[in-house]
């Protein structure tokens, strides 16, 4: 459970951030790792998803990786990166349908 005070830092999981502030408040790693969902030993969600994002440099550098790319990092498995990839597939199809409902078609 998610602690209630004014240390933002102090949620367990971002999950709990993102319910009592909303998603517009959590940083790129802290969404990411709402996917990634569980860390190995030694490695949180999060530290994967900091890891990712070094690696890759930003969410739109890792939107570009394949996903044989991803499964290389330690604690990221199929289902991880399925989930990711999923994630990716959504957001690129809402911009394609506001693209087109604006006639920016690409």
């Amino acid at each position: 459970m998610a602690k209630k005070d004014n240390n933002y830092d102090s949620w367990r999981h971002p999950g709990g951030k993102l319910r009592e502030l909303g998603p517009e408040k959590l940083t790129d790693a802290e969404l990411l790792a709402i996917l990634i969902a569980t860390g190995v030993k030694g490695k949180s969600a999060e530290q994967i998803a900091n890891d990712i994002l070094e690696k890759f440099g930003s969410l739109r550098g890792l939107a570009n990786q394949p996903l044989s790319k991803l499964l290389e990092i330690k604690g990221l498995g199929e289902v991880k990166v399925i989930r990711i990839a999923a994630a990716f597939e959504i957001a690129r199809r809402i911009v394609q349908e506001v693209l087109i409902e604006k006639g920016l078609e690409i």
